[in-house]
Order: structure tokens, then C-alpha cells, then sequence
């Protein structure tokens, strides 16, 4: 029998507490939604997944993003006039019938909780002190982002996932080490060393995206902020562009892709723990761990469990990130590139329109059947590693951060004018194909642009399939020359990611024509079911 470490024990009483929370509540009254509008609002949810392109874990916030700024824009349309009872029950009931929440599983009572939550963000925003247009546009939006993340919290309590980042910000801020070029540097204090490692264990651990780390560091720097008093609250209003201001600095800190390499790399042994610990009722797990040789059978099978739905996960990433630029490319080409081949050239080739839609679809393709999953020796490292986190240790492993190499003037030059040789060749090879297939001129940038857009999506999906992986790779000569040409192009497409979401034109057409409308009828379907059952009642 080996002693468990502290921090283990806690995350067991954690889990203790999370697997209570669980378990069904009775007498408690429940919101309960009509089945028929239910599947209707699912079947719109699905179209919106493939339209928003986002990841399976965020489309439940997403959805809320988007109902609370529907209602935001009601609020200011009548000067924040209407009752928010009303809107927190139809926003409740609106995530119900699309599928992000069980039906008749949520408690009444979360209403009045979310109406708490969005007279709290109308506070701050009818209080906030005046900004320029394009700053307080974007305060709009964060600010919206994370009330969408307390809201989210209040209706799915996220008590597992909280738990598991406690645990390993606990173990891993003793483990991380600042090499002393760090501390001269760049300044680094204690204090921003935990900013920066609570930051990335949210990003390694659970892919967590810049609202929900935001929400959390507005937790971590005040703890009052889930209970707030108006007083209180008057003075953050105050100073809020100040404290958003400070936690974007923190989310784009120079060090942090230093930080996320290490927490990406050990963060395998917390995931399979937190597996572990929620396949069954804690206590009776917290009694099997003790001995070495239960706990290794545990996580082979952790491990080979998640091994098994990995694929499946990465599968279904790369079939709605495809499909996404897929119906994008489809819809540029209706729109945009017909009309203007029409008017530079005069003709379309069947070839080129071939290419232009199936080939990004292809390239795709190509980069995820070629992921491999980790190696059979990854498990042995793997095991060792969970065993050094569970158990207490006298001597405990330690991962040094190291600050940047730095370059001289004229090294620094010739590796900048190397890349942009890569990146020009990349994109000349891009050009080479589109002329062979005889693309119009107009249409050869739109399909550079979505080249980019595919090799990102795939590069990141690659990085996701390693999420198992401990052991040091090796990167081999082809790995080295494939880096080589997809990383610049990776880049480009990055950029344009990161436009599009903020930008997206099909989503936009969704918001602007489809998505209220659409409501309304999902709302007359449910009305007009319940007439017909009173109706029907009255029949004797």
C-alpha cells in the first residue's frame, strides 16, 4: 500500500462532492420543454454546427453567446426596460429544446440564478465609463462571452472539470521552474509565473478558449464575483476596461507557449486520474489507488479507453471543420468567384471547379489519415508518470522554463529571410496548381486562402491526436521537411481563422435572416402543442 499524495486526497473529496451533485434530485420541480419543438431546435442546433465551426465542447456556450446577444439587443432596443425574469426563462428554455441541456433534468430554480447573472452584466455595462466605438464594441463582446460562461456554469455546474484543474495548477506550479535568464528578461514575478501556468493547464487540460479562461481569472482575482454586492460591483463597473485590459495581457503573455508545452505534455496522467475517479464512486476508487498494481490496471484501462474515442473525436473534428469550408467554398463560389470569372475570363472549366470545391476537401483528408497514434511505450511512461502524481514523494520532478534563444542581428535576418523563402515557394506552389487547372485570377486567391485554412485545421487536429503522448518524439527527416512547407501557409491560415469566426458570412446570414425567425416558430410549434392538449383534455 502506498500513501496518497495530499493534493490526491482533496481531488478525491472533490469528486465525492461532484458525484453527489449528480445523482437525481427528488420533489425538486424541473423545466420541461415539448418533445416535437424539441426536435425541430436539435435539428437547427446541428445545421449550426457546421455553420459556427467550432469544437464539440464549446457548442453549448456558443449557443448561449448567441441567444444572449439576441436578448442584449432587446435590452438596449427598449433601454434595458425589459423584464430579465422573462428573458432568463426563454433563454433556459431555448438551450433545452436545442439539445445543450436535458430535458427535465434542470431545476426551476436555475432561472432565477440566470436572471441574477444577467441583471449583473447589465449593471456593468449600463455602468461602464465612456470608451471609443471600436473598444467598446469589443468590451461588448467579451463582456457578453463571459457572462455566457457564469451562465453556462450555473445551468452545468462544471464541479469535475474544476476539480481536475485545481489539482493539477496544485502540482504543477510546484514542478515549474524559472531559469534565472526568465526572471531577468522578461521580469517574471511569482505571482504572474501562477497566472501563466493557471492559464495553460486550462488550455492543455481542457482546451478551454479566451472567454472561459477569462471568466476564471475574473474568479481567481476576485473571489467575490459570483456573489457580488452593488457597491462592489459599482466599483469594478469602474474600472472594468482596466481589468479586461489586463487579463487579455495575461492571455497573450509572451512565456505562455513555453508554459503550454510543458502542461500539454504532462497533462495525459491528470486526464486518465479524472477518469478514473468518475467511472465509479470515488470513495470506493480512493480505496483501489492505494495499492500500486490496482492502480496500474486502472490506468491501462483509462488509457486504452480514451485511445479507443480519440479516434472518433478527431474524426468527427475533421468532418465538421471539412464540411464548414466545404459550404464556405460552395457559397463563395455561388456569390463571389462565378460572377467575377464571369466578368474577367467569361468561363468557369469544369476541371477548376472540380478542384476548387473537392480539392481543399481532399487535402484534408490527406492530413488526418495520415495521424499515428502514440506508441506502445508511451503507456509504460504514462503509467509512470500518473504514479508520481498520486502517490506522496520526497523528491518531486521539476520542468525548467528557459527563456527564448536569443539571436544575433544577422542570425536573426537570415532565418527571418529563410521563412519568407518557404512561405513565397509554398504559395507559388499553391499558384502553380490553380493555373494548371486554368483557376480565373480572382478565384486563385480565394483558393490559396482556403488551402491555408485546411492545412491549419489539419495541423491542429494533428496536435490534437498527441494529446496521449508523453514520451519525447523523434521527428524524422520527412516530418522535418513537411514542417518546413505547411507551418508558414499553417500560419496564413491561422490568420484568416481567426477572421472568420469573427467575420463568418454564412453565420452572419444565419443570425441576420434565419436564426430569430426560426425561434419564433420553434416557440408557436411548442404553444400550439400545448393548445392542442387542452383542447384535448376537454374532450370527455
Amino acid at each position: 500500500m502506498s500513501e496518497l499524495s495530499q493534493q490526491t486526497q482533496r481531488l478525491i473529496q472533490r469528486y465525492q462532492l461532484w458525484h453527489q451533485s449528480i445523482q437525481p434530485k427528488e420533489g425538486v420541480a424541473t423545466i420541461h420543454v415539448d418533445e416535437v419543438a424539441s426536435r425541430v431546435a436539435a435539428f437547427y442546433e446541428k445545421i449550426r454546427e457546421v455553420v459556427d465551426w467550432k469544437e464539440e465542447h464549446l457548442m453549448r456556450r456558443a449557443a448561449i453567446i448567441r441567444k444572449l446577444k439576441q436578448r442584449f439587443l432587446e435590452l438596449e432596443l427598449r433601454n434595458f426596460s425589459v423584464e430579465t425574469a422573462k428573458i432568463a426563462e426563454s433563454l433556459v428554455s431555448e438551450l433545452i429544446r436545442g439539445g445543450h441541456l436535458p430535458n427535465d433534468r434542470i431545476e426551476e430554480t436555475k432561472i432565477l440564478e440566470v436572471q441574477k447573472i444577467i441583471r449583473k452584466y447589465i449593471f456593468i455595462l449600463k455602468n461602464i465609463p465612456e470608451a471609443k466605438k471600436k473598444q467598446r464594441l469589443q468590451f461588448y463582446n467579451w463582456i457578453i462571452e463571459v457572462a455566457a460562461c457564469e451562465v453556462e456554469e450555473s445551468l452545468y455546474p462544471f464541479i469535475e472539470e474544476r476539480s481536475l484543474i485545481n489539482y493539477m495548477f496544485e502540482l504543477i506550479k510546484e514542478r515549474i521552474k524559472l531559469n534565472e535568464g526568465v526572471i531577468k528578461i522578461g521580469g517574471v514575478s511569482e505571482e504572474e509565473k501562477n497566472i501563466q501556468i493557471y492559464i495553460t493547464v486550462q488550455r492543455a487540460l481542457f482546451k478551454l478558449d479566451h472567454p472561459i479562461i477569462s471568466y476564471n481569472l475574473l474568479k481567481y482575482r476576485f473571489p467575490q464575483w459570483n456573489s457580488a454586492t452593488p457597491e462592489w460591483l459599482s466599483e469594478i463597473a469602474k474600472n472594468i476596461y482596466a481589468i479586461w485590459k489586463k487579463i487579455e495581457d495575461d492571455l497573450s503573455h509572451p512565456l505562455g507557449k513555453k508554459f503550454y508545452v510543458i502542461c500539454e505534455k504532462y497533462d495525459t496522467p491528470y486526464l486518465l486520474l479524472g477518469d478514473i475517479l468518475s467511472k465509479e464512486n470515488p470513495e470506493e476508487v480512493a480505496k483501489k489507488i492505494t495499492n500500486p498494481e490496482i492502480l496500474e490496471g486502472l490506468i491501462k484501462g483509462a488509457y486504452n479507453k480514451r485511445l479507443s474515442t480519440l479516434k472518433k473525436r478527431l474524426f468527427r473534428a475533421a468532418f465538421y471543420s471539412t464540411l464548414s469550408i466545404f459550404l464556405a467554398n460552395i457559397f463563395l463560389f455561388l456569390i463571389v468567384e462565378i460572377p467575377l470569372a464571369k466578368l474577367i475570363t467569361g468561363r468557369f472549366s469544369p476541371l477548376a471547379i472540380t478542384i476548387d470545391i473537392l480539392g481543399p476537401t481532399f487535402l484534408m483528408f490527406l492530413l488526418v489519415i495520415t495521424i499515428k497514434p502514440p506508441s506502445k511505450s508511451n503507456l509504460i511512461v504514462v503509467i509512470m508518470e500518473t504514479m508520481k502524481i498520486v502517490y506522496e514523494r520526497e523528491k518531486i520532478d521539476t520542468y525548467q522554463v528557459n527563456p527564448p534563444k536569443r539571436r544575433g542581428l544577422i542570425m536573426k535576418f537570415i532565418v527571418t529571410f529563410i521563412y519568407v523563402l518557404i512561405t513565397v515557394f509554398s504559395l507559388w506552389v499553391i499558384f502553380f496548381f490553380t493555373q494548371l487547372a486554368k483557376f480565373p485570377p480572382t478565384s486563385i486567391v480565394i483558393e490559396t486562402m482556403g488551402v491555408a485554412l485546411i492545412i491549419f485545421a489539419g495541423l491542429a487536429i494533428r496536435a490534437r491526436s498527441e494529446e496521449l503522448t508523453v514520451e519525447e518524439k523523434s521527428i524524422s527527416f520527412p516530418g522535418f521537411l513537411f514542417d518546413i512547407l505547411t507551418l508558414p501557409i499553417a500560419s496564413l491560415g491561422q490568420w484568416l481563422s481567426n477572421k472568420w469566426k469573427k467575420y463568418n458570412a454564412v453565420a452572419a446570414f444565419f443570425n441576420a435572416l434565419i436564426d430569430m425567425p426560426f425561434l419564433v416558430f420553434v416557440e408557436f410549434i411548442e404553444q400550439w402543442r400545448y393548445f392542442l392538449k387542452e383542447k384535448k383534455e376537454e374532450i370527455h
